[in-house]
C-alpha cells in the first residue's frame, strides 16, 4: 500500500513514513494510492465482532507490511481495552429508524479518542523501530488537543505541543489538556482562533528549520492514520442496524471534515451507504459549498458547538482531489487561490460533490431546542455537536425506511453551556474526572506570533 499526496509532487510513501510525516512535502495531504474493497458477503461475515476485531480487519490493509499482524492487533487491542463500554461504539435509539452512534466512551469523552489512542501508540512503535524522536504540533478547537496528548502521553519517543485558542474552548476541554503534567506535554493558549493555530502547525511544517535537526510529526486529521482508524466505526455501526443487506445514511458533525471523510471512503470500500449528511454550525463553509458552490472563509464565529469552529476544513482537499480525478495540479492551484480569495469549483466537480453529500447549517438557538426537545421526548441528552447533527438528519433525510445514524461525537458533560441553556441540568463528570476542577494546571498563553511559538516551542523539546 502506497500513499500520495494531493497536490502531486511529494513522494509516494509507505504506511509508516506517512504516519511519521503528516502532512506532505509539497503541502498536501496524503491518501490511499488505491483503497481495499470489500464484499458485502465479507462485510456480513464480520456482524457480531467484537469492535477490536473489526478495527484489525478494516485497518490491516491500509499497514500492509509495515507492522506484523500480532503487533498490529495487539496495539488495537490496548487501545479500545480503555474504553469505558463494552460495545465501544455502541448505537442507541432515540426514533424509528433513527439512532446515535455514542463515539464518547473513551477516555477523555470524545470521538478523537478513536483515533488517537491508536495514533500514540503506532507512532511510539515506529519511532522505537527507527531510534528516532519526533515533536508533535498540533492545533484544536478542543477535543483534539486531550485526545491527542492522552494518547502522547506515555510516550518515550515523542514531545507533544498542542495549540487551542484562548478562552475559546470549554472549561472542561480546556482543563482536560491544561492538567495532564508530563513532561513531554506541553500546552500553548494561543491569542487567536483555531484556524490562526492550525494555519501556524501548516507554516511550521514548511519549514521546519526552528527544530535544529528534528522533526515535527502530526496528530491533526491531516495525518492519514486518523482517518483510517475513523472508518472502522462506520462499518460497526452499519451491521449494528442491519447493514450490509440494508442501506444506512449517516449524518456527521462538521468542522474538519475528517470525520465524514472517513465515511466517504467506507462507503468507496464497499459500505452500502444511502447518504452522508454534512452538519454544521454557523461557521458553515462546507454547507455553502455544498448546496451553493461558495468556497469562501467568512468571519469565523464563535458558537455553542465549539468544537466546529472551524472556517477551513483541511480535509475538504482530500475529497477536492477524488472530484478533481486525482489531479494533483489542479488541487495545488485551487488551493493556492483558496488561501487568497473566495472560490468557485468547476460545475461538473460540484455536481460530484453534491452527489455524493446533503448538507445543513444550524444556529445556536436551533442547538439548544433540539437538545430540549429530544430529552422531553426520549430522556437522552445530546452535546451540542450532536444535536446539530440530528437536527440535519431530519432535515436532510431522503428515505424515512432506511436508518439514519447521527455519530455522537461528545460526552454532554464537555458542553454545558447549551444543556443549561435548553433550561436542563449541568451535566456530571464521570468517576474518572470528577476532581478535574481541582487538578493543577500548566498552560503558556502566546501572542498570535508564529515566530514567538516556534521558539517556545524549540526551547522545548528533548533531544535523544
Amino acid at each position: 500500500m502506497k500513499y500520495i499526496s494531493t497536490r502531486g509532487q511529494a513522494p509516494a510513501l509507505n504506511f509508516e513514513d506517512v504516519l511519521l510525516a503528516g502532512l506532505a512535502s509539497d503541502g498536501g495531504l496524503y491518501v490511499p494510492e488505491t483503497l481495499p474493497q470489500f464484499s458485502t458477503e465479507e462485510i456480513a461475515s464480520w456482524a457480531g465482532l467484537p469492535y477490536n476485531e473489526l478495527a484489525f480487519k478494516v485497518i490491516k490493509p491500509f499497514v500492509a507490511d509495515c507492522i506484523v499482524d500480532a503487533d498490529l492487533k495487539q496495539m488495537i487491542d490496548d487501545t479500545y481495552a480503555g474504553f469505558n463500554h463494552i460495545a465501544v461504539a455502541p448505537v442507541q435509539q432515540l426514533g424509528t429508524n433513527e439512532w446515535v452512534l455514542e463515539l464518547f466512551h473513551g477516555p477523555t469523552l470524545a470521538f478523537k479518542d478513536f483515533a488517537l489512542q491508536l495514533l500514540g501508540r503506532l507512532m511510539d512503535y515506529a519511532l522505537a523501530k527507527r531510534g528516532e524522536r519526533l515533536v508533535i504540533m498540533g492545533a484544536t478547537s478542543g477535543d483534539t488537543g486531550s485526545a491527542a496528548i492522552e494518547g502522547c502521553r506515555h510516550s518515550e519517543h515523542l514531545d507533544i505541543f498542542i495549540l487551542h485558542p484562548h478562552n475559546r474552548v470549554s472549561e472542561v476541554q480546556r482543563r482536560q489538556m491544561t492538567t495532564i503534567l508530563a513532561d513531554n506535554v506541553f500546552n500553548i493558549a494561543l491569542e487567536g482562533n483555531f484556524d490562526d493555530c492550525q494555519q501556524m502547525v501548516k507554516d511550521s511544517f514548511a519549514d521546519q528549520g526552528f527544530l535544529n535537526g528534528l522533526k515535527l510529526g502530526a496528530v491533526n486529521s491531516i495525518n492519514w492514520a486518523r482517518i483510517m482508524a475513523q472508518i472502522v466505526y462506520y462499518f460497526s455501526a452499519a451491521l449494528a442496524v442491519g447493514g450490509p443487506h440494508r442501506e444506512v445514511s449517516f449524518s456527521v458533525p462538521t468542522g474538519n471534515f475528517g470525520d465524514i471523510f472517513a465515511g466517504y471512503l467506507a462507503k468507496q470500500m464497499g459500505l452500502p451507504i444511502k447518504q452522508l449528511v454534512v452538519a454544521t454550525n454557523r461557521n458553515d463553509i462546507l454547507h455553502r459549498v455544498i448546496s451553493g458552490n461558495d468556497m469562501s472563509k467568512g468571519e469565523l464565529k464563535h458558537t455553542l458547538s465549539p468544537s466546529m469552529d472551524i472556517m477551513v476544513s483541511s480535509n475538504f482537499e482530500r475529497l477536492l482531489f477524488d472530484v478533481y480525478d486525482r489531479d494533483g495540479a489542479a488541487i495545488d492551484q485551487l488551493m493556492a487561490r483558496f488561501k487568497a480569495e473566495a472560490v468557485q469549483l468547476d460545475g461538473a466537480r460540484w455536481d460530484k460533490v453534491r452527489a455524493l453529500f446533503d448538507s445543513y447549517a444550524v444556529d445556536d438557538e436551533t442547538t439548544c431546542e433540539v437538545i430540549k426537545d429530544v430529552h422531553a421526548q426520549t430522556g437522552y441528552l445530546l452535546d451540542p455537536h450532536t444535536a446539530i447533527g440530528v437536527k440535519a438528519a431530519r432535515e436532510c433525510n431522503r428515505d424515512a425506511s432506511v436508518p439514519m445514524i447521527t455519530l455522537a461525537t461528545a460526552h454532554p458533560v464537555k458542553f454545558p453551556e447549551p444543556v443549561v441553556k435548553a433550561g436542563l441540568e449541568s451535566p456530571q463528570l464521570p468517576a474518572h474526572l470528577t476532581d478535574l476542577f481541582e487538578r493543577e494546571e500548566r498552560v503558556e498563553v502566546l501572542a498570535n506570533d508564529l515566530a514567538t511559538v516556534q521558539q517556545f516551542v524549540a526551547s522545548h523539546v528533548h533531544r535523544n
